[in-house]
């Protein structure tokens, strides 16, 4: 039994005695399936995924198992276990292989997006083909998020015509996305305040191949190469009504913004787990000389349990959404989302440590354990953001 899954069984007894655990049939976990295909649709394929391939029948037969439908409610046919479900399937392909951690994340936020919406059209057309990885679905909410908290201008613009909106501007980065795929942004509506955060804006859900859009290259990054991440140039896009999530859409953002972040801590604990893992291996052979680095798998491990710990309470707090909750969750979200962070970082540094030599060669899982933790700490919201986002609150 790996370090990841004991841990889940730990946090599942845990959740047990606190009467949280759902026994409905619906809410099975998958787990044991998702594990088994990992193993054998995901591991043999890692490196060529680390080299820009993007993991479509993994993704596909992850959709199939349920894997990203378990924090969408019961009524919209999901599992209904919440969001400590979409966790626990995150972390376990995480702990595996970062980049596809982070496409289920934007899958299953994607669909978090519209479950939490009032837009029956969306949860009725769009959220099953989402839930069952039968269409990509990715995130475009790394410049809105950006913009809400001060960091950076709104680069998109709508335009009410008859039917809906015309939207203009650009993204730089969108990912999980590709031909018949969809995802979210948020545009400022013309004649809006500027950039006053009282602006009025509007936020809907796009189609990867809507007249008007195009889906450029986005340049190479050191990891998540397989991610199929764009650019996205919007010119003139017809968004119909029936595709806006909400406008205005400030309050329906604080709505989902708790389970945004939180969800991110999936694919983070997931590489702090796997680099537990390959820490482990390392001290089989070279345990004698390792025992006097600072960071071990004790100190480590303890650190990543108490973690889990509280990033899965929250999730149970969070549940499938739709439940008012005040800041204090978003600020504790933030909290869970930071250690995430700051634990990858340490566990990837600490795994290179143990490995010594062996794992400086290029290719070797820790080397790229080492490039993934940066971009835990870089992907919107980016460690500095969520601590800026600390200091507003103090």
């Amino acid at each position: 039994m790996t370090q990841l899954q004991a841990t889940q069984v730990q946090v599942t007894q845990v959740q047990a005695s606190q009467g949280q655990t759902r026994t409905t049939a619906t809410s099975v976990s998958p787990m044991p399936q998702v594990h088994d295909l990992i193993a054998r649709g995901l591991r043999p394929h890692v490196e060529a995924i680390d080299h820009g391939q993007y993991p479509a029948s993994f993704m596909r037969e992850l959709g199939a198992l349920g894997g990203f439908r378990q924090a969408v409610p019961r009524e919209y046919g999901g599992a209904g276990r919440g969001l400590a479900g979409t966790l626990e399937v995150m972390e376990a392909v995480a702990a595996e292989c970062l980049s596809t951690g982070f496409c289920v994340w934007c899958q299953t936020v994607s669909a978090w997006y519209v479950q939490s919406s009032d837009n029956e059209h969306l949860k009725r057309e769009w959220l099953p083909a989402m839930m069952q990885g039968e269409r990509l679905a990715g995130t475009g909410m790394s410049n809105p998020m950006k913009h809400f908290a001060g960091i950076e201008k709104l680069r998109l613009k709508a335009t009410p015509t008859q039917g809906g909106y015309l939207l203009s501007g650009a993204l730089p980065w969108v990912s999980n996305v590709g031909a018949g795929s969809t995802f979210a942004v948020v545009a400022q509506l013309e004649g809006g305040a500027g950039d006053s955060l009282t602006a009025d804006y509007l936020m809907a859900m796009v189609a990867g191949d809507q007249p008007g859009l195009t889906l450029g290259d986005g340049g190479r990054f050191i990891a998540l190469e397989g991610s199929s991440t764009y650019n996205a140039v919007f010119r003139e896009v017809f968004i119909p009504d029936d595709q806006v999530l909400a406008k205005p859409c400030q309050e329906y953002i604080g709505r989902i913004r708790p389970g945004f972040i939180l969800a991110q801590s999936g694919f983070g604990l997931g590489l702090v787990a796997g680099c537990l893992e390959r820490m482990e291996r390392s001290n089989e052979r070279a345990g004698h000389v390792n025992r006097y680095l600072d960071d071990g798998v004790e100190e480590l491990g303890a650190d990543y349990r108490e973690a889990r710990r509280r990033t899965f309470v929250l999730a149970e707090q969070i549940g499938c959404g739709g439940v008012p909750l005040g800041p204090e969750a978003t600020h504790e979200a933030v909290a869970c989302r930071i250690l995430a962070s700051e634990l990858s970082l340490r566990a990837s540094q600490a795994a290179m440590l143990h490995a010594g030599a062996a794992g400086y060669k290029a290719g070797a899982v820790t080397e790229r354990k080492l490039r993934e933790s940066y971009f835990v700490a870089i992907v919107t919201p980016a460690l500095k953001h969520l601590k800026k986002l600390q200091a507003s609150w103090s």
